[in-house]
């Protein structure tokens, strides 16, 4: 018999409410021609609800006890059922076919790192659709004057979308904290398509390395060049200097970039 408690260290709690499961693949527009990757499948409540709109769901499971059971705990179309024992981290998604998508309830740990590896892949999901940290779904979404570095660097490869919120009490065993649909769609091409990857991300990580100083100030030290050419880059970029990070655009990013690089 396996052991299929939950792990703590492993951030496992195992959603049933069958109404939230079906709202999850609802979020996803899955049709029986879809791909899904289901990321931690657990118990596989999320799996066969899945596997019961016709789709192939290929699950990917860390915990060795919990991928050697979930078969025995699929009722129906588990033909269409691929699963692999292995790290999200370290998979390598160019081996999924184009256009496939992402639904997940995920350990919530694993939220930032699972968002920078599907955003900097060169196969992406079409679309994702993960249970996450409420807060942590607020801050993804996050527009101009509370964005942060994890909304820009997700915005700018996916539009993103707030779902239904999911309350602990329905989970076991119930987190601290509520959680929430993230819905991402993936652009056609990065915002900042035809734009230089490095660069753009070297000026977005220097906006918001301090935080709660002003844009010159944060720009300055995180460029390694002096509050004087950081009023000049901002100027010419047309952004205001006495701004913070967390109050510019996608595109204000961009021209900020595109200035930065030039005086390189």
């Amino acid at each position: 018999m396996t052991d299929t408690k939950p792990k703590k260290e492993l951030g496992q709690h195992w959603l049933h409410d069958q109404g939230i499961l079906e709202t999850i693949c609802d979020a996803a527009a899955i049709s029986p021609d879809d791909y899904v990757v289901e990321i931690g499948p657990g118990l596989g409540t999320l799996t066969q609800t899945l596997l019961n709109h016709g789709v192939k769901v290929h699950a990917i499971e860390f915990d060795h006890d919990l991928a050697l059971s979930l078969p025995n705990r699929i009722k129906s179309n588990i033909e269409n059922l691929e699963i692999s024992e292995a790290d999200i981290m370290r998979f390598d998604f160019t081996l999924l076919p184009n256009d496939y998508k992402i639904v997940a309830n995920i350990p919530y740990y694993l939220t930032s790192g699972l968002l920078r590896l599907i955003s900097e892949t060169t196969n992406p999901p079409k679309i994702a659709v993960l249970l996450v940290q409420k807060e942590v779904a607020e801050r993804v979404c996050a527009k101009p004057g509370q964005t942060s570095l994890l909304s820009i660097s997700t915005q700018m490869y996916f539009k993103t979308n707030l779902g239904v919120v999911v309350p602990a009490a329905l989970f076991t065993p119930p987190p601290k904290v509520d959680s929430q649909v993230l819905i991402l769609h993936r652009r056609e091409v990065p915002y900042f398509a035809g734009e230089d990857e490095k660069n753009i991300f070297q000026v977005v990580k220097a906006g918001f390395s301090e935080r709660r100083k002003k844009l010159r100030s944060s720009l300055s030290g995180g460029l390694g060049i002096t509050k004087e050419a950081a009023d000049h880059l901002l100027s010419e970029a047309g952004v205001d200097g006495d701004l913070r990070a967390q109050n510019l655009t996608l595109e204000n990013w961009v021209q900020l970039s595109q200035v930065f690089k030039k005086k390189q």
